[in-house]
């Protein structure tokens, strides 16, 4: 019996988790084109596509991870396009702090290892060792729309890769350096990085992989308004 298409859809957001250490085997043009001509199937407010995406491979990936990683040795921050949350708080600030625990956990970092913390957020511009990273960007002129379109194709893009048997993670980190990628990678600066998807193929052997985050329940997220 085949599996229906809920059941498929369902499968691959079951399967798919934030990657955080890949192995060094680069994914063949042909497969990363096809993922992108999957994503661009995603919907855009007013069907204005706002993203534009510049994918790293090679030797351009090294120079990149090496750019990012000395600048944020150095603490040569550059800053965001788009500002980063105010706080966490409520059930946000749980949610974001069980996630992290896991990590640290995972990696055999305790509780209060502030170097331990650190070398784990470096390990956000050391691109994870994934052999790809994918620049996202919007147009300016769209404003917040913009980037919930890029956000949208975000979804898209990390589905198409499960389904191709890619692993990925999605990173707002990589925007706290908006203006290095954007100059190493030769992208007209007045576009708004939104994030970073850093993808290859999965070290499942690698601890960081090893736990998945919890989901809030329907129950949790929504409310049925019938009358």
């Amino acid at each position: 019996m085949h599996a229906t298409p809920a059941q498929v859809l369902d499968s691959l957001l079951t399967q798919r988790h934030s990657c955080r250490a890949f192995l060094q085997k680069p994914v063949e043009r042909a497969t990363i084109e096809s993922v992108l001509r999957t994503a661009q199937r995603a919907a855009s407010w007013c069907n204005s596509q706002a993203w534009q995406v510049s994918v790293t491979s090679g030797d351009a990936t090294e120079r990149l991870r090496a750019r990012l990683l000395a600048a944020e040795r150095a603490g040569e921050g550059g800053g965001t396009d788009f500002p980063f949350p105010q706080e966490y708080r409520g059930v946000y600030l749980e949610r974001r702090r069980e996630c992290g625990f896991q990590l640290y956990s995972a990696v055999g970092v305790e509780r209060g290892d502030k170097e331990g913390y650190a070398r784990q957020t470096l390990e956000n511009f050391r691109l994870f060792g994934a052999p790809h990273v994918a620049i996202l960007t919007s147009d300016p002129g769209l404003g917040v729309y913009g980037a919930v379109d890029v956000g949208g194709y975000v979804q898209v893009v990390l589905l198409a890769m499960q389904a191709h048997g890619l692993a990925a993670i999605p990173q707002a980190a990589l925007a706290h350096q908006s203006a290095l990628v954007k100059q190493e990678l030769g992208i007209v600066k007045e576009r708004l990085m939104v994030c970073g998807i850093s993808f290859g193929y999965e070290d499942t052997a690698h601890p960081a992989n090893s736990y998945r985050t919890s989901r809030a329940t329907v129950e949790q997220a929504v409310r049925f308004v019938d009358a």
